[in-house]
C-alpha cells in the first residue's frame, strides 16, 4: 500500500535494486526479518537514489499520513492557512532549569519537527461552553488536517517523522480489523484514506466517508443495531428512535433512510469526531498478537514477550567499591553531644546559627553558649518537670515529635539538642495535619510533641480551646519550648553524655512511593560517623560559614546545617523557603555578605537565583569552595549546574566548586564530589542511551542524540564506606559492570531500621549481596539506598534515577524525572507551569500505565493546551518509546504540595485514583498503550445437532426445560368454563354482583377519586360502544386508539371497544410540556395500527389539535377523534360476541430499549388464558384486594390494570405512578392503610421509594405505615432482575415490617407478556453467582459468593401455570443442557398470536412465534422466541407439584447485547461497574458506535468533577471487562432517557448523542 509518490520513485530505480527490494519485501512478509531490520536494509539500498534533503527513507513515506501516535484528522475541511497558528514557534518566558538540557530540548524539538507538517491531529474533546472559558467557536472542531491536497514535497516532509515512531507502529488496517471482530465498518474508509488519491487525499474526511458509504453500510455499522433508523426521529421517552416496526420487509423502508450510518447525518459534529478518532486508531502500538490456542473459558492476558533485539549486559560481575578510610583526628569528640558541650562551654561567644526574617535580613544569631544553655534547660524540663517525680511523662528512649515551622531553625536546633541531651529520641515532622504523618507517630508510639508558642497558637482548636485531634493521629500532649517556659537546671544536674553507641539518636521520616510515611532510625554512632565522614569529605574546618537553603529537619539540611555544624563549630546561615519565594536571590546575597565557604542548595535554588540575577549585578561567589548540589541524584541536575556556572562564573564562581552529591534517608550521604583543585580538568559526563537504560543496561549513546541521557557523577563513595550495585528487584544479586541497579552502601554512617517495621527493615537495611549463582558475597550487610545508578571509570558514582520514580511498563524501566524533562522540553510557556509536572504510574490491567499531570496556566487557550498535550505524547513516544496512558492538566495551584513547595506525587496519584484531581483538560490513550488485551475470540464453527445431543447425554445432563403447573389438572370454577370471553365475564358479574367494587383510583393525597363497580363498568362500556357505532361509524374489527391518563376511563373505554367488536390499542398520552418529544410516538402508533378512530378525553383532544402539536406532527391527518367525557345515555342494542376465541382481542404496542416499536396481537383465548394463569398463581378471588402502581399501557402492567379484576373479581386499587412524584409516601401508605397482601409496581417506582424514602424510615414509622401485611410485592419487568435494587428496598423497609421474602420480580417479553410471576405458593426465588467472564463466552459457570468477577442473578419468579420454557442455542436452534446459556423459548396458551405490522412479514412471524427445535423430544411443539438469554437450573427445592423445582434465570435481551472483540457483553454489567467508580455518577449507559464503546455518565456532583470521571471509567471497564472505552460522555442528571418500565433507552441516547442533542458537559475521545 505504498504511497503513489513513493511507488513512482521505485519504478525508476535500476532493475537489480528493484529485485533486491522485492526480495526484502518477501522476507518481511514471511517473518524472516523484523520490521526494523527491513527498514534499515531498505534505507541502505535506496540511500544512493534519495535526495539528501529528505532526511528520512522513502519506506516510511507511505506511513506518513496516519503515522502519529497522536493521531490523524478532523473532518471539518478548514483551509490550510488556519492551521499555521497552531504551530507558531513559542518563545520567551522563564524555564525550569532543573530539567533544562539544551541537548534534550533539541532532541525533543527534532522529534517534534518531524511531526511539524501535520497540523492538529487528535479529535479535541468537547466541553460545554458554560463550564470552562472557551476560545472561539472553532475550538469545538479543530481545523481539518489530513485533507488539504498538498504537493508531493510537502507530503515528503510530512513523512519525515521520527523513525522511532515508525518502528513501533504498524500496518494501518490491522488494528481496526483485529480489535473489532473484523467488521467491515470502517476498514474501507480507512483504506481510501491511506492510499491517497494520486497526490495526497483531497476533500475532507466527511467526503471520503460519504464516498465509501455504499460498501460500508450494507452491514449496519453498529453492533447493537437490529435495524437501521429512519429519518423521522421522534424524541419521546418511550420512543422508537428508529421508526421501524418489527416485521417490515427489508427493502420496504430503505428509501426513507438517510444514506448514512444508522440515520445519523455524517456532518454532525460528533460523528465526524468519532470518525476522526477511528482513523486515528488505525495505527496504534499493537505488537502482532501471538498465535496460540485460547480456550474461550479463560481469556489469556498477553504477556509482553522480551524483544529479541534488546540490549543485554555483557560486563563481568562488579566488585564492591571502597571509599577512602575514615581518618582518625585526635580531637574528634566521642559523641556529638560532647562536641556541643565542648563548644558551648569553651567558645560560648562563637556564632552557631543565624536565622533570617521574611525579607531575608539576619534577625537572630544563636551562639554556641546559648545553644548549650538552652538545650540543657530543655533537657532538664523534659525529664523532670513534665508529670511528677514518681511518674515522669518521659523516660530516656521515648520518642518525641518536633513540630517546628520552616522559618524557625533556632527553636528547632535547641529542641533537637535538648532531646539528645535528655536521651529521648526526636522525630522531626512537617507541619501538623497529614494523616500519613499520624501513621508514623502512631507506629513510633509518640505521645508528646514539642513546638513553639507561635506554632501552637496557629494550630486549629476545638470549641473549648483544646487542640484538634488530627485525622489518623494518636492523642498528643503539646509542650511549648520557648525559653520563658523552661526551668533552669540546678547547678548539680548534668546530662548523661556517654560515648556514641548503637542506641537510637533520632528518627528521620521518609515518604514512600505509595505515600506511606516511615521513620528511619539513626543510631548515635551512625550520626557521629556520618558527621565525621562529611567533615572529611567536605574538608570542613572550625569556624567556617555555610549557607543552608535546605529543610533543616531532614536529609542534607539536617546533616550539614545542624549536626556536622556543631561537630566542627561552623556557623550556619539558614535561608528558609518562605524567604526564597519572595527573594530568590537571597542565598546568593548571604554567601556574598558572609563570605561563606560552603552553600547547600538544590537545583531549584540555582534556577531561582538565575531567574532573579538581573536584580543584583554586584554579588560575588568567589568565597565559595563548595557549592553542594544535594539533588545530584536527579540526572537532570547536570543542566542546572552548567547553566548556573555559565551565568555566575563572571561573579567569581569557580567551576571546581560545584559538588553534586547523592543522598537517601536510609543510606544517608551515598557519595559527594570532593572540592576540586583549581585548574584540574573537570570530571567527564556519561552520555547514555535511553533505550539501553530502559532495559537496565549502560550503553554509551553515539548515534541517536535524540534519546540520550547526559549524567554527571556525584563524586566518590563516602570515607569509610563501601558500595555495590544490586538488581533492583528480586534477590540482591550483584550487577554486571555495564548494568544499572540499586546502589547499596555499607558503612557505620547509615540508618539502622524503619522504626517498628521489622519486615521491611530486613529487606532494606540488612542486605547481603549474592552472586549470579545465588550464594552470598561476604557477610557485611548493606543498606539499599533507593537510588539507581552505576559505578563508572575511576570509581566515580553515577545516579540515573530513584527507585521511587521508577515506572516499569511492559518490562522496561523508565524514570519519572526523564519523562518530566521530555515533557518540559516541549516548549510549553503558554500552557503549563514548568516546575509543576507530576509523573507517576498506576496499575491498570496487569501492567503499569504512565500518567502525566501538569498545572495549566490560567490564560492558556483550549487549543494551546490540547496542542501541547498532543505534542508531549509524541515527544515521549519518540524519545522513550513508551505510551502515556493519561495526560491531565489541572488548574494552576491545585496539585497537592509538599511542605517545601514541590509536588506531592503520591497524593497527586491518590487524588487521580479517587477522582478528586479535578482536571480542566484530559487526554487518555488506552488504545495506544494497552497492548496486552487477550486475543479477540473467534467463534467456533457451529456444532451439529447430533453431537450436541450426544454431548448432553454423555454428560448426563438433562435438557434445560421447565414448566409451570399443568392447567389441565387444576379444577377451576364453572363460571370460567362457561364464559370464554372477558366481555361475557363482565356481563355475568354485572348481573350476579352488580355493586361489587372492582376498581378504586387514588390521587396524590391518597383519596379515592373514582371507583367502578361491576355494573357501573358494564353500563359505561355499553355507552362507549354505542358512541363508537354512532359517531365513529366503525365496524367490527376496526382498530381504535385509546389515549387516556392512567385511570378508570381507560378501563371503560377498553371494554367499550370489546362490546362494539373493535380492537383497542392503548397508547400513553403525549406530555403537554414535551410535545415535540412525546407526540411523534403517538402519531407513529396511530399510523402503524391503522386506527380508524381515537378515543380520548376533552383535554387531550384539544392538545392533539393544538398549535404546539401542529409543530410536531401533521394534525390534519388524525383519524376521527372522539372524546368520552360526556356520554349519551343510550342503550346498546346488542353486545358483540366474537365467533371464535382465536379472534383478536386487543393490540399491545411497546417500544423496546433498543428503540423498536413492536405491536403484538392478543387473541381472546390468550386473554382468558393469561388471566386464569395469574388468578391461579396469585390465588385471586373476589374478596381480595391488590394495589397496582404501574403504567397501564402495555405488557403485564396493562393486563393487571385492566383485565385481571374483571376476570377474577378481586378489587384493584389503582395508583398512577406519576402521582408518586408529588407524594413519595402514596404507594406504601396505601398498602399499609388497606392492609394489602399483594402489590405490583415497576422498577422506577421502587427506585423512587428507595432513593427518596431511604433516609425517612423513622418518618414512615411515625406516620404509622406498616408493611407486615404484604405477602408479595412484585416488580413487573422485562429484564434481568435488578437484585441490588430489590435487596436495598427489602433492607430499607424491613424496619416497617416488610418481610425479606416478599419482594420478587416477573419476567415477560414481547411474544409472551407474562412467563414468570412469583405468586403465593412455591419456593422463594433462588439466587446464584455466575462468572462474568464465562457469560461473555455464552457460558454459565457457577461460582461462590465473593468470587472475583462474579455476578449475582436472581430467579425471575415462578413459571406461570400452563407455561413451558426451553433453553435453545439461538444459532443451531437445538435445545441446551441444564445450566447452559441460551435463548429462552416459551410455549403457553397466552402467547401472543403474532406481530401486528404494516406488511405481514411471514418469515419473521414464523421465526418468532411458530418455530420448532431442530431436534429433541420437544421438536413437535411450536415455540415462541423471547429474544432473551437465560438458563434453567434444577434446584434442591420442591415445587408445588412435588417435583424438584427448576429455576429460570434471565441474563438479558439478545438485541441489547454488545458484540465486542468477539465476545458478548450485556450493557448493564458494564454500567454497574462504571456506576461504582465515583460517588458523583448518578446513572450510566453504554452503547457502541462503529465498534467504539461509548460510555455516557450522568454527573450529579459539581461540573469540575466531570473530567475526573474519564480515567476512572476507562480504568474500570478495562480492568473488569477487558474493553477499551472509545468515548466518555459526561452529561447532566436526567439526560439518559428511561421508559415507563424504568429501562434505559440506549439506542435513543445513541441517536441523540450522534445528532449532537445531548448538550454534554464534556466529551473525551480516548486515543
Amino acid at each position: 500500500m505504498a504511497e503513489p509518490a513513493a511507488a513512482a520513485g521505485v519504478s525508476s530505480l535500476p532493475r537489480e535494486v528493484r529485485e533486491q527490494l522485492a526480495e526484502l519485501e518477501l522476507e518481511l512478509s514471511e517473518g524472516d526479518i523484523t520490521q526494523k531490520g527491513y527498514e534499515k536494509k531498505r534505507a541502505k539500498l535506496l540511500a544512493p537514489y534519495v535526495p539528501q534533503t529528505q532526511g528520512v527513507d522513502p519506506a516510511l513515506q507511505k506511513e506518513s499520513r496516519t503515522q502519529m501516535p497522536v493521531p490523524s484528522a478532523t473532518p471539518a475541511s478548514a483551509s490550510s492557512s488556519s492551521s499555521s497558528k497552531f504551530h507558531r514557534a513559542r518563545s520567551g518566558g522563564a524555564r525550569d532549569e532543573r530539567y533544562r538540557s539544551d541537548i534534550h530540548t533539541e532532541a525533543v524539538q527534532a522529534a517534534l519537527a518531524k511531526h511539524k507538517e501535520q497540523k492538529m491531529a487528535l479529535p479535541m474533546p468537547t466541553k460545554r461552553r458554560s463550564t470552562f472559558v472557551q476560545s472561539p467557536a472553532d475550538a469545538c472542531t479543530p481545523p481539518d488536517t489530513s485533507s488539504a491536497s498538498e504537493d508531493e514535497g510537502s507530503l515528503r516532509r510530512q513523512a519525515a517523522l521520527s523513525a522511532a515512531l515508525h518502528q513501533s507502529l504498524q500496518n494501518a488496517e490491522s488494528w481496526i480489523n483485529r480489535s473489532i471482530q473484523g467488521s467491515s465498518t470502517s476498514s474501507s474508509a480507512s483504506s481510501t484514506l491511506s492510499h491517497g488519491e494520486g497526490k495526497g487525499t483531497s476533500g475532507s474526511l466527511a467526503d471520503v466517508f460519504a464516498n465509501t458509504r455504499i460498501e460500508n453500510f450494507s452491514v449496519p455499522p453498529d453492533v447493537t443495531a437490529t435495524t437501521s433508523s429512519s429519518s423521522a426521529r421522534p424524541a419521546a421517552i418511550d420512543l422508537p428512535p428508529s421508526g421501524i416496526v418489527k416485521g417490515m420487509h427489508k427493502g420496504s423502508n430503505r428509501s426513507s433512510l438517510m444514506d448514512t450510518a444508522d440515520g445519523v447525518p455524517v456532518s454532525s459534529r460528533v460523528s465526524t469526531k468519532i470518525q476522526q478518532l477511528l482513523n486515528t486508531l488505525k495505527r496504534p502500538k499493537r505488537p502482532p498478537l501471538k498465535e496460540f490456542f485460547v480456550d474461550d473459558f479463560e481469556e489469556i492476558v498477553e504477556v509482553p514477550q522480551p524483544d529479541p533485539n534488546q540490549p543485554k549486559p555483557e560486563g563481568r560481575q562488579m566488585t564492591p567499591v571502597k571509599g577512602e578510610p575514615l581518618g582518625v583526628v585526635c580531637n574528634w569528640p566521642p559523641a556529638l553531644e560532647a562536641a556541643l558541650q565542648r563548644w558551648g562551654t569553651t567558645q560560648a561567644k562563637c556564632p552557631c546559627l543565624t536565622a533570617l526574617d521574611v525579607t531575608g535580613k539576619p534577625v537572630y544569631t544563636l551562639t554556641y553558649g546559648k545553644l548549650w544553655s538552652r538545650s540543657l534547660k530543655l533537657a532538664y524540663t523534659l525529664l523532670n518537670k513534665l508529670g511528677t517525680k514518681n511518674e515522669p511523662v518521659l523516660k530516656p528512649g521515648d520518642r518525641v515529635a518536633l513540630v517546628y515551622p520552616n522559618n524557625d531553625p533556632v527553636m528547632f536546633m535547641v529542641a533537637f539538642y535538648g532531646c539528645l541531651l535528655a536521651e529521648v529520641i526526636p522525630v522531626p515532622i512537617e507541619d501538623a495535619g497529614g494523616q500519613q504523618i499520624g501513621f508514623l507517630l502512631g507506629s513510633c508510639g509518640i505521645a508528646l510533641a514539642l513546638t513553639t508558642e507561635v506554632c501552637l497558637k496557629g494550630l486549629p482548636k476545638t470549641q473549648n480551646g483544646e487542640i484538634v485531634q488530627f485525622k489518623g493521629w494518636p492523642r498528643l500532649k503539646w509542650v511549648v519550648t520557648d525559653s520563658k517556659y523552661l526551668s533552669k537546671s540546678p547547678k548539680d544536674w548534668q546530662p548523661n553524655i556517654s560515648a556514641a553507641g548503637t542506641e537510637p539518636a533520632y528518627i528521620e521520616y521518609k515518604t514512600s512511593k505509595e505515600g506511606s510515611v516511615m521513620g528511619v532510625t539513626v543510631s548515635r554512632i551512625a550520626m557521629l560517623s556520618h558527621c565525621q565522614a562529611l567533615s572529611q569529605a567536605c574538608n570542613y574546618s572550625e569556624g567556617e560559614t555555610i549557607v543552608n537553603v535546605l529543610d533543616f529537619k531532614k536529609d542534607a539540611g539536617l546533616w550539614h546545617g545542624i549536626l556536622t555544624n556543631v561537630m566542627n563549630k561552623l556557623h550556619t546561615i539558614s535561608v528558609p523557603y518562605s524567604v526564597m519565594k519572595t527573594c530568590p536571590l537571597s542565598w546568593v546575597q548571604r554567601v556574598h555578605a558572609h563570605k561563606a565557604k560552603v552553600a547547600l542548595v538544590k537545583c531549584r535554588d540555582l534556577h531561582w537565583a538565575m531567574m532573579a540575577h538581573r536584580d543584583q549585578r554586584d554579588v560575588s561567589l568567589s568565597s565559595l569552595r563548595m557549592l553542594i548540589v544535594t539533588d545530584g541524584a536527579n540526572p537532570w541536575s547536570v543542566s542546572s549546574c552548567d547553566a548556573f556556572l555559565s551565568l555566575f562564573q563572571s561573579h567569581g564562581l569557580k567551576p571546581e566548586a560545584i559538588c553534586p552529591c547523592a543522598t537517601s534517608p536510609e543510606a544517608m550521604t551515598i557519595a559527594i564530589r570532593r572540592p576540586g583543585v583549581p585548574g584540574a580538568p573537570l570530571p567527564g559526563r556519561a552520555i547514555l542511551s535511553m533505550n539501553g537504560l530502559s532495559f537496565g543496561v549502560i550503553r554509551v549513546n553515539t548515534e541517536d542524540k535524540n534519546s540520550a541521557l547526559t549524567v554527571q557523577d556525584v563524586g566518590h563513595v563516602m570515607p569509610g564506606g563501601m558500595m555495590c550495585i544490586v538488581k533492583p528487584d528480586g534477590p540482591p544479586q550483584l550487577c554486571k559492570t555495564d548494568e544499572i541497579g540499586e546502589i547499596c552502601v555499607s558503612s557505620r554512617a547509615g540508618g539502622m531500621m524503619y522504626y517498628g517495621l521489622a519486615g521491611v527493615t530486613k529487606n532494606t537495611f540488612e542486605v547481603i549481596p549474592v552472586n549470579s549463582a545465588g550464594s552470598p558475597v561476604g557477610d557485611v550487610p548493606f543498606v539499599r539506598s533507593g537510588l539507581l545508578g552505576f559505578v563508572g571509570p575511576g570509581s566515580l558514582v553515577f545516579v540515573v534515577g530513584k527507585m521511587d520514580g521508577l515506572l516499569t511498563v511492559s518490562g522496561r524501566r523508565h524514570n519519572a524525572d526523564d519523562i518530566v524533562a521530555t515533557g518540559l522540553a516541549v516548549e510549553s510557556i503558554k500552557t503549563v507551569y514548568r516546575g509543576r509536572i507530576a509523573v507517576f504510574s498506576v496499575s491498570v490491567f496487569y501492567d503499569e500505565r504512565i500518567v502525566v499531570v501538569a498545572e495549566q496556566r490560567p490564560d492558556a487557550s483550549e487549543e494551546d493546551s490540547f496542542q501541547w498535550m498532543s505534542r508531549v505524547l509524541q515527544a515521549i513516544d519518540s524519545i522513550h518509546q513508551v505510551g502515556v496512558y493519561c495526560l491531565a492538566l489541572v488548574p494552576a495551584n491545585t496539585l497537592p504540595k509538599t511542605p517545601l513547595g514541590g509536588i506531592h506525587i503520591s497524593q497527586t496519584k491518590q487524588h487521580f485514583l479517587e477522582g478528586s484531581l479535578h482536571p480542566c483538560n484530559i487526554l487518555m490513550c488506552p488504545h495506544t498503550c494497552v497492548t496486552n488485551l487477550p486475543k479477540p475470540r473467534q467463534k467456533q464453527p457451529g456444532v451439529g445437532p447430533a453431537s450436541v445431543m450426544v454431548g448432553n447425554l454423555v454428560a448426563g445432563k438433562r435438557i434445560a426445560q421447565a414448566s409451570g403447573r399443568d392447567l389441565g389438572q387444576i379444577e377451576d370454577n364453572d363460571l370460567v368454563k362457561k364464559h370464554q370471553f372477558l366481555t361475557e365475564v363482565l356481563q355475568w358479574r354485572a348481573q350476579a354482583t352488580p355493586d361489587h367494587p372492582l376498581f378504586l383510583l387514588l390521587n396524590a393525597k391518597g383519596t379515592t377519586v373514582c371507583t367502578a363497580t361491576c355494573l357501573q363498568l358494564h353500563k359505561k362500556a355499553e355507552r362507549i360502544a354505542s358512541i363508537l357505532y354512532d359517531k365513529g361509524h366503525l365496524n367490527a374489527g376496526d382498530n381504535v386508539v385509546l389515549l387516556y391518563p392512567p385511570g378508570i376511563e381507560l378501563i371503560t373505554a377498553f371494554y367499550g371497544c370489546l362490546y362494539a367488536g373493535c380492537i383497542p390499542v392503548t397508547v400513553r398520552p403525549p406530555h403537554a410540556q414535551s410535545l415535540t418529544a412525546t407526540l411523534p410516538t403517538v402519531r407513529m402508533i396511530v399510523e402503524v395500527s391503522k386506527a380508524a378512530c381515537i378515543l380520548t378525553t376533552q383535554t387531550l383532544m384539544k392538545l392533539l389539535k393544538s398549535r404546539e402539536a401542529a409543530a410536531a406532527v401533521d394534525v390534519k391527518t388524525w383519524p376521527t377523534i372522539i372524546d368520552t367525557d360526556d356520554l349519551p345515555r343510550k342503550r346498546l342494542s346488542q353486545i358483540y360476541k366474537p365467533p371464535t376465541p382465536e379472534m383478536l382481542a386487543y393490540l399491545d404496542f411497546s417500544v423496546s430499549t433498543t428503540g423498536m416499536l413492536t405491536g403484538v396481537k392478543m387473541s381472546h383465548a390468550a386473554v382468558s388464558g393469561l388471566c386464569r394463569a395469574i388468578k391461579l398463581q396469585c390465588e385471586l378471588y373476589s374478596s381480595r384486594q391488590i394495589a397496582i402502581c404501574l403504567d397501564p399501557y402495555c405488557g403485564l402492567g396493562f393486563v393487571l390494570w385492566c383485565l385481571c379484576s374483571v376476570y377474577s373479581g378481586h378489587q384493584s386499587i389503582l395508583i398512577p405512578p406519576m402521582e408518586l412524584e408529588s407524594n413519595l409516601f402514596l404507594w406504601l401508605s396505601t398498602v399499609s392503610q388497606y392492609k394489602i397482601r399483594d402489590t405490583f409496581c415497576s422498577y422506577s417506582v421502587m427506585e423512587l421509594c428507595t432513593k427518596g424514602l431511604g433516609n425517612q424510615v423513622e418518618m414512615l414509622k411515625a406516620r404509622g405505615i406498616n408493611l407486615s401485611c404484604v405477602r408479595t410485592c412484585v416488580v413487573v419487568a422485562e429484564e434481568r432482575p435488578r437484585v441490588s435494587l430489590t435487596h436495598s428496598f427489602s433492607k430499607l423497609f424491613k424496619d416497617i415490617g416488610l418481610s425479606s421474602r416478599a419482594v420478587s420480580t416477573t419476567f415477560g417479553s414481547r411474544v409472551n407478556v407474562a412467563i414468570c410471576l412469583q405468586g403465593t405458593s412455591g419456593p422463594d426465588p433462588t439466587t446464584v453467582y455466575v462468572d462474568l467472564k464465562s457469560l461473555r463466552h455464552d457460558r454459565v459457570r457457577l461460582v461462590e459468593r465473593g468470587a472475583p468477577q462474579s455476578l449475582l442473578l436472581s430467579e425471575s419468579g415462578k413459571i406461570l401455570p400452563g407455561v413451558k420454557v426451553v433453553i435453545v442455542n439461538p444459532e443451531t436452534k437445538g435445545p441446551l443442557g441444564d445450566s447452559h446459556l441460551g435463548e429462552i423459548w416459551v410455549n403457553s396458551p397466552h402467547t401472543a398470536s403474532g406481530y401486528y405490522t404494516i406488511y405481514d412479514n411471514e418469515t419473521l412471524q414464523a421465526d418468532h412465534f411458530n418455530t420448532r427445535l431442530s431436534f429433541g423430544d420437544a421438536a413437535q411443539t411450536l415455540w415462541a422466541r423471547t429474544g432473551y438469554l437465560g438458563f434453567v437450573r434444577r434446584t434442591e427445592l420442591t415445587a408445588a407439584s412435588g417435583e424438584r423445582h427448576d429455576a429460570l434465570y434471565v441474563v438479558g435481551a439478545l438485541d441489547e447485547t454488545l458484540e465486542l472483540r468477539g465476545l458478548r457483553y450485556h450493557p448493564i454489567d458494564i454500567e454497574t461497574s462504571v456506576s461504582r467508580t465515583h460517588r458523583s455518577i448518578a446513572e450510566c449507559a453504554v452503547f457502541t458506535w462503529t465498534n467504539l464503546l461509548v460510555v455516557v455518565v450522568e454527573l450529579c456532583g459539581c461540573e469540575q468533577e466531570a473530567l475526573d470521571l474519564v480515567p476512572l471509567v476507562t480504568n474500570v471497564v478495562l480492568e473488569e471487562h477487558y474493553l477499551i472505552v472509545g468515548v466518555v460522555v459526561v452529561v447532566d442528571p436526567g439526560v439518559i432517557p428511561i421508559n415507563s418500565r424504568g429501562e434505559k433507552q440506549r439506542m435513543h441516547l445513541r441517536d441523540s448523542f450522534l445528532a449532537d442533542q445531548l448538550d454534554p458537559i464534556y466529551v473525551a475521545y480516548n486515543m
